[in-house]
């Protein structure tokens, strides 16, 4: 079930969490099995990784196409959320991440 709030509109009606700091004009969210077949494909490169400081949210992005990124993100509670997206879009929210007290990178 997608997470429904004003972060961002996929145009499936997918939004990101609120926990993260920014926001993406457009995302898909994903099966969760659909979602870790990707990222470990061989196909699939480990782009960047992100961790909450102030609580255990986690966040890592993965290339899986010249264009497009899956963003992995595990809740507190140890769940995986995987939403598919523009590369371009993610590029230009990256400084609100990079920027954000709360979040620190990892990778």
């Amino acid at each position: 079930m997608a997470t429904r709030d004003s972060r961002s509109g996929g145009h499936d009606g997918s939004t990101l969490p609120g926990a993260l700091p920014f926001t993406l004009p457009r995302v898909t969210r994903l099966s969760w099995e659909l979602g870790s077949r990707t990222v470990e494909d061989e196909e699939s490169s480990l782009y960047d990784e992100w961790e909450r400081t102030d609580s255990q949210w986690t966040l890592s992005v993965h290339r899986v196409t010249s264009t497009t990124v899956l963003i992995r993100v595990r809740t507190p509670a140890g769940r995986e959320r995987f939403y598919g997206a523009a590369e371009m879009d993610l590029e230009s929210a990256l400084p609100e991440l990079a920027t954000s007290p709360t979040w620190e990178r990892t990778a």
